[in-house]
Formats: structure tokens, C-alpha cells, sequence
């Protein structure tokens, strides 16, 4: 699923304080050159789950024989180590070799984000209720519209129109996660909507927006904290915060419900990630230690070590960042809109196959 923006560009990451520690990060490892540094071995202590490693690595050998014939070989022999235990320390005893991944701090501390799959009401004809549009991808004869002008009706009357929603910020949000599944009220259909296209423009954070205006601290920010915010004002304060963000995306309707990545498999929930493809090519297996937060999206001193597929891609995602998708619905949302935290992470290649020396860059 391509994704014009991930909630990340929604929020700030790491703060320029000595050592911080209140968002998950460990000081550990000592100093890193690279994005992707080579390592003998990984020490960690974190509990561990793997439960959902081979569900999602079914999906890749299922869905691409391309990258089933890259990281098949890596993916059973995964799966050799887990069944053994999965004890860290016993990777290179399989073969497996290991690229920790710098951080942004040259430290190890790796910045992991949320995004999820929303789902929305819609009608299929507006009323005085459900009045914003959700629209397909226009023909532009140049560029498309900005978003204050397709607000404007720039759009209208050209049968664009996928449906209509009652909150104007439910659609934008569905086009931060660059796509979404929609619950058609007048009809009770449910239907995945994906990404078709963007108008163009610029992408402009609305959360940093309202961080410069003094509305929201930004230690504050999140998903929840926009959205709360929006509901205190007025429709056309509202339209105006959002109308700093030129860029709008479009959709178009799928028959299958999954949630596709953009390397064309269905994601599961803390599964799967979107990377930056030029470090972790789609398809690569991350050993994490996932940060966990409680229910206020505060950490809570825990990481969880498990292991993830870089399957997705996201304009906000470089470098020493991931995405980890966290499924549809708002409670995912909720969860999603929280997470920006660290951890530490792991690429792992097998020794003479297409994915040894995982330090190496495409």
C-alpha cells in the first residue's frame, strides 16, 4: 500500500536531550557508522514472540514467486531457529547472518511509528450528514487540484465521487494511511478502498502545524490529539488546518479485503513493516525489540522481541525508521496514532543465498 504520508509526518521524533530514555531507547551498543552495521551476534534479554512470523512469511511465498525465490531459503531456516527456541545468541549455529541497524542517534535506538487501516462510514449519496466526498482519481490535463480547491468543488461534477462521509477529518485521515476500508451505512457493504494516485502537491504535517501554533504541546502530539483537537472547532477552522496540507489522495475500490503492502502482500497486524526500501529491500526479515506501550501510548518499560517482514513502504519512512502496521479499526488507530518510540533492530540474511551479508546496501 503506498502511502502518501504515515502518521509520522503527523508527529515528531527524537528530541534533541542527552540520552533520553522515556520514549524506549537503550544505550547499549556503543557507536554506529552505518545505517546497517555487521554484527556476530545479538544479545538481548527482551521476552520474545515469534508467533506471527510465519503466517505473514506464508504470504509472501503465496503471493510473489519473485521474492519467494529470494527469501524462501532464509524464511525456513527462521523458522528451524524458532522452533529450537529462537534463542538470539544461537542465530549464526543456522547459518543466519546479522546487520544491527545504527538508529537515528548512531546509537541503536531505531524510531518505529503506526499506521493502520481505518474504517469509515460512507453513503452513497451525500445528505446534510454525510457531505464529504471521497473521490477516485481525477484525469488532470496538468496537475490536479490542491486540497483547498477540490474542497472548493474543483472536482465536482466529473463522477468522481466514491462515496461521502460525515467527517471531513475521517477522510483525511484515510488518506494519511494511504488507504482504508469503508462501511457503507445506507447498504451495510464493507469494501477495502486503495490507494490510486495523489494530486501532486506538497505534503504538509498538520500536526507540526498546530505544534508552531501553540495548540498542541508538542510532547502531546499524536493521532488522538489531532482529531480531539478538530472536534473542538468549528467546520471552517477545521477545513483551514487542513487546507495547509496541499497534497490529497485518491482511491479506488477493491473486491479483496486485504490490506495490501506495497510489495503486493496482504499485511498482517505487528507483523509487518514499512522500510526504506534502499536499506531493507522488500521481503526482509527484521529481528525487533518492539517497544510496548500502555494505554495512555506512554512506554512502559517493556520491548518484545520478535521478529517482522519489511513489506511496505511509506514517503516518512528513511533510513533508521519503520512503520508497523497495527490493523484496521480505531482501536488500531488509537494504538497507531501513539506509537513513536524506539527500539532496537536487526536485518538478518543466510549465509549463501540472495540475502547473505545483510550489511550490504542494495
Amino acid at each position: 500500500m503506498f502511502r502518501k504520508a504515515t502518521i509520522a509526518l503527523l508527529i515528531l521524533g527524537l528530541a534533541g536531550c542527552a540520552k533520553p530514555t522515556e520514549r524506549g531507547q537503550q544505550y547499549l551498543d556503543g557507536e554506529f557508522n552505518q545505517i546497517l552495521n555487521r554484527v556476530e551476534t545479538v544479545e538481548s534479554d527482551k521476552s520474545r514472540d515469534y508467533s506471527q512470523f510465519q503466517a505473514q512469511a506464508e504470504k509472501v511465498i503465496e503471493r510473489s514467486p519473485r521474492m519467494a525465490s529470494k527469501y524462501q531459503s532464509l524464511y525456513h531456516q527462521i523458522q528451524l531457529w524458532v522452533a529450537q527456541g529462537g534463542d538470539p545468541k544461537e542465530l549464526a549455529n543456522y547459518g543466519i547472518q546479522i546487520a544491527q541497524m545504527g538508529g537515528g542517534d548512531s546509537q541503536g535506538n531505531v524510531m518505529f511509528t503506526g499506521y493502520f487501516s481505518p474504517v469509515i462510514e460512507l453513503r452513497h449519496t451525500p445528505d446534510e450528514t454525510y457531505r464529504y466526498p471521497v473521490y477516485a482519481m481525477p484525469e488532470c490535463p496538468s496537475r490536479c487540484p490542491s486540497r483547498s480547491e477540490i474542497y472548493a468543488g474543483a472536482l465536482a461534477g466529473q463522477e468522481l465521487e466514491l462515496g461521502y462521509s460525515a467527517s471531513m477529518l475521517d477522510v483525511f485521515m484515510m488518506e494519511v494511511q494511504g488507504s482504508g476500508f469503508v462501511h457503507y451505512e445506507d447498504n451495510d457493504e464493507l469494501q477495502y478502498f486503495a490507494y490510486s494516485g495523489k494530486n501532486g502537491h506538497r505534503y504538509v504535517s498538520i500536526g507540526r502545524i498546530l505544534i508552531e501554533r501553540g495548540e498542541v504541546p508538542k510532547e502531546k502530539m499524536s493521532l488522538k490529539a489531532i482529531a480531539d483537537w478538530v472536534s473542538r472547532q468549528d467546520e471552517e477552522t477545521a477545513r483551514e488546518l487542513l487546507e495547509q496540507n496541499p497534497s490529497y489522495v485518491f482511491f479506488k475500490p477493491k473486491d479483496n479485503l486485504d490490506v495490501i503492502g506495497s510489495a503486493g502482500i496482504p499485511l498482517l497486524a505487528h507483523a509487518s513493516v514499512a522500510a526504506d526500501r534502499d536499506y531493507l529491500p522488500m521481503g526482509s526479515v527484521l529481528l525487533a525489540e518492539v517497544p510496548q506501550l500502555d494505554e495512555e501510548g506512554n512506554w512502559n518499560g517493556k520491548h518484545v522481541l520478535k521478529l517482522l517482514l519489511a513489506l511496505d513502504t511509506g514517503g516518512a519512512v528513511k533510513k533508521n525508521h519503520l512503520d508497523l502496521y497495527h490493523g484496521m479499526g480505531n482501536q488500531a488507530g488509537i494504538d497507531a496514532g501513539h506509537y513513536k518510540h524506539f527500539g532496537r533492530v536487526w536485518k538478518l540474511g543466510l549465509q549463501d543465498t540472495a540475502t547473505e551479508q545483510p550489511w550490504q546496501t542494495n
